[in-house]
């Protein structure tokens, strides 16, 4: 199959092209160019903005993708362009999203009232009422944590029958190149301190987690 991953060289990305190649497919990575894994040379490298997918290198869209997998659509608004984008082009897409959707976060995080959900969780579980989860805790007004929000985008992607789409809801993931998460532990590490305080809150959290390459 012909497959083009938006995104694909960041924390689960690259096991996933390597899969790919590994299986025999074409793989094709569009991404910004911030982060150059170490993919086959076989793999094409595309670069551009995830953010403008109307203008979308019509190159791409003439070889007619089997599969699009779209590793980091965030927002309603992402994902409104890429069933645009891809309606016509691609025969069935790959979306990921996450396990913060379910109710059950939401009431863990006290941004809902209620008692737990049966354990474990399956994938019909009920999903969280309220929107926006990480709103309050962006940095700036136009950072994306202040549109994200994976239940609209799978309502947009299951809304529509022009592209057959398949969500992954993906568990908090952690490997080589998690900066973001571990960063404030890793760089204690790094320098060799003789000790690593971790803030309580931090210490007591309980949270499903899945390696990168197992995830991938």
């Amino acid at each position: 199959m012909r497959v083009l991953i938006l995104g694909g060289t960041g924390l689960t990305g690259p096991y996933a092209v390597r899969r790919l190649h590994a299986l025999g497919h074409e793989v094709t990575v569009f991404h910004r160019g911030e982060h150059e894994a170490e993919l086959p040379a076989s793999v094409r490298h595309v670069h551009g903005d995830l953010a403008r997918l109307p203008h979308f290198p019509r190159e791409l869209r003439d070889a007619g993708p089997d599969v699009v997998v779209h590793m980091w659509a965030m927002t309603e608004a992402d994902a409104e362009s890429f069933v645009d984008t891809f309606r016509e082009v691609a025969a069935r897409a790959v979306v990921i999203s996450s396990g913060d959707v379910y109710r059950s976060y939401g009431r863990l995080q006290g941004l809902e009232s209620g008692p737990p959900d049966p354990m474990p969780l399956t994938e019909g579980a009920p999903l969280r009422e309220s929107r926006y989860p990480y709103r309050d805790m962006a940095p700036t007004p136009d950072h994306w944590m202040v549109h994200y929000d994976k239940i609209p985008v799978e309502q947009v992607l299951m809304s529509q029958t022009d592209l057959p789409a398949t969500i992954l809801r993906f568990p908090a993931v952690l490997g080589p190149n998690e900066y973001r998460r571990f960063q404030r532990w890793l760089q204690p590490m790094l320098r060799g301190d003789a000790e690593m305080l971790i803030q309580e809150d931090w210490a007591a959290w309980r949270w499903t987690h899945g390696f990168a390459e197992d995830v991938a």
